[in-house]
């Protein structure tokens, strides 16, 4: 089984850093799951302008950032989105990544790991809405991190019940991927 976590913000100096690592370094040491970190930020890619739906598209895009970002999300068998909240909602950058694909989307277990100044709890409730569009199943636990108690000068410190709150994510993600693959 492949995870991509996905690193979902692009800006400079951006705490999703940190998190996709720490999530990253946690899912390595379980074992269960081959985990790739995949960093939106490094595929560059163009908003979305192209005439053809890319539901419609069968993987075939006009643009070679697309074709490569393609690549990298069919590969993947479940997803973790690192995302943060911006204006009480989901990052643009990793939605318009999320929209210039298609079926590589389709029928894949995605779990949710937030942060922002009300620990991204409400880009979670817009990206449970938008991943059911393509039948993705999002599993019930969420990781929630706050920027103002789990950020500061030292860096990013998750508070002690992070570590079991992923394990419970990634428990249920590798469990409904498991079973989507059926």
């Amino acid at each position: 089984m492949h995870i991509g976590i996905i690193l979902g913000s692009i800006r400079e100096g951006r705490a999703g850093e940190a998190v996709a690592n720490w999530v990253l370094e946690q899912a390595q040491s379980r074992g269960d799951a081959e985990y790739e970190l995949i960093d939106l930020k490094s595929f560059d890619i163009p908003l979305l302008t192209s005439a053809t739906v890319p539901g419609a598209a069968n993987k075939q895009y006009d643009d070679e950032r697309v074709t490569a970002w393609s690549k990298a999300i069919d590969a993947c068998d479940a997803f973790v989105f690192v995302t943060p909240e911006y204006n009480h909602s989901v990052p643009g950058a990793l939605k318009n990544a999320y929209d210039v694909l298609g079926n590589e989307w389709a029928d894949k277990a995605v779990g949710f790991v937030s942060y922002g100044a009300e620990s991204g709890v409400r880009a979670v409730e817009h990206w449970r809405q938008i991943v059911a569009n393509f039948r993705m199943v999002g599993v019930r636990q969420q990781v929630s991190l706050s920027s103002f108690l789990e950020f500061g000068d030292d860096g990013f410190q998750p508070n002690e019940r992070r570590p079991q709150e992923l394990k419970t994510l990634l428990d249920q993600l590798t469990t409904r991927a498991g079973q989507l693959a059926g």
